[in-house]
């Protein structure tokens, strides 16, 4: 546990060492955030629900041709993974690169905020290191939707699609996006609407349609549990209330506050339905998860008295510790966490292949 409780200790000492907004235009710092936080990432061994499955699925592509790469299910997944194959990367290259996809969305989104290194504290429990280490191709799709968030927030609609759209590539879920850029729209709505409209529906039917008998089985029929999923539902829908009871002390431009009121609803929108289908709207809240490094980056604003200000940023500081310490020691896939292993420090990491695919053969394949 030490590997991740140090991961959680990083933004705690720098909100210590100085004052909280003074080191969020220090480039030296948020490289070293960047690189150390990928180093985690990407060269872990052995570490996430799905490890097993994603070895496999790196083993499969060393025999897919070139010209067929682009026909699986999350081609830039496939892509990467091919790659990897033909530079002898192994999957740790792959994993490394979709660590800094979604570390680069997580710095750039939380550069944005008044207290960046709080931003960062929140991420780190689950969005970095369960979802960074356990759903490495849904972390790049996240990654790959702060990034687009960002841009959208400084009214670039078209990188934001096609930021959307390389987060699809990576996982395929992430196509559900793309509306945002036209309901969060206040300027030249008519023509913001009719092309998102397209492009929306270009990509769900080359992206989405072939696979949706499988997806509907696989993510509401097959599997209508997902344990914990309430549980990240509602750690979504607590900033949302915040956000929707005092969004006028949060003093965004309406742009901004249209974006973040849909998202807040969408948030609030999945409490229900994780009743019903706890797998598939899980997965669809990780994308509502930029609401949590928003609010709690910002909620010591809502109170007038000063005083008061810097105990709520602490709160905040330790309720994250209260999350990663509950996931860590009473989780039911906490096992998969533990130890933390990295591939430059393990004892094991001379284990071909092989062996991990002949135990996998006996495994379900992830989902991540």
């Amino acid at each position: 546990m030490i590997a991740y409780w140090t991961m959680f200790s990083l933004p705690v000492l720098a909100i210590l060492v100085g004052r909280p907004k003074s080191n969020h235009r220090s480039l030296a710092f948020w490289t070293i955030v960047v690189v150390a936080y990928s180093f985690f990432i990407g060269l872990r061994y052995d570490v996430g629900g799905d490890w097993t499955s994603y070895l496999v699925h790196y083993d499969r592509m060393s025999n897919v041709p070139f010209a067929k790469v682009f026909l699986e299910k999350d081609a830039g997944y496939a892509a990467l993974n091919w790659l990897s194959n033909k530079v002898s990367g192994q999957v740790y290259l792959v994993n490394f690169v979709c660590g800094v996809i979604l570390m680069l969305g997580v710095v750039s989104f939380s550069r944005r905020q008044p207290f960046p290194c709080l931003a960062l504290l929140v991420a780190v429990p689950y969005m970095i290191i369960v979802v960074g280490m356990g759903y490495t191709r849904q972390s790049a799709a996240l990654g790959f939707e702060l990034l687009a968030i960002v841009a959208l927030i400084d009214g670039r609609f078209y990188r934001f699609a096609l930021l959307i759209i390389c987060g699809a590539l990576f996982h395929k879920s992430a196509v559900i996006l793309l509306p945002l850029a036209a309901l969060a729209s206040t300027r030249k709505r008519l023509w913001t609407w009719t092309w998102v409209a397209v492009v929306s529906y270009v990509m769900v039917s080359l992206i989405l349609y072939e696979h949706k008998d499988y997806l509907w089985h696989h993510y509401v029929e097959r599997s209508r549990v997902s344990e914990g999923g309430g549980i990240r539902v509602a750690m979504n829908a607590v900033p949302s209330l915040i956000f929707l009871l005092f969004r006028e002390r949060f003093a965004f431009n309406d742009y901004e506050n249209k974006l973040w009121t849909w998202i807040a609803w969408f948030s609030l929108t999945c409490i229900p339905l994780v009743f019903f289908a706890s797998t598939a709207v899980d997965r669809v809240a990780l994308y509502f998860m930029p609401m949590q490094l928003l609010i709690f980056a910002r909620v010591s604003q809502v109170v007038s008295i000063r005083f008061y200000r810097p105990l709520i940023r602490w709160g905040v500081v330790a309720g994250y510790a209260l999350v990663l310490f509950v996931w860590l020691n009473f989780a039911s896939h906490a096992f998969a966490w533990l130890p933390y292993q990295n591939r430059f420090f393990n004892e094991k990491k001379d284990h071909t292949f092989r062996q991990h695919r002949m135990v996998s053969l006996q495994l379900p394949p992830g989902v991540g």
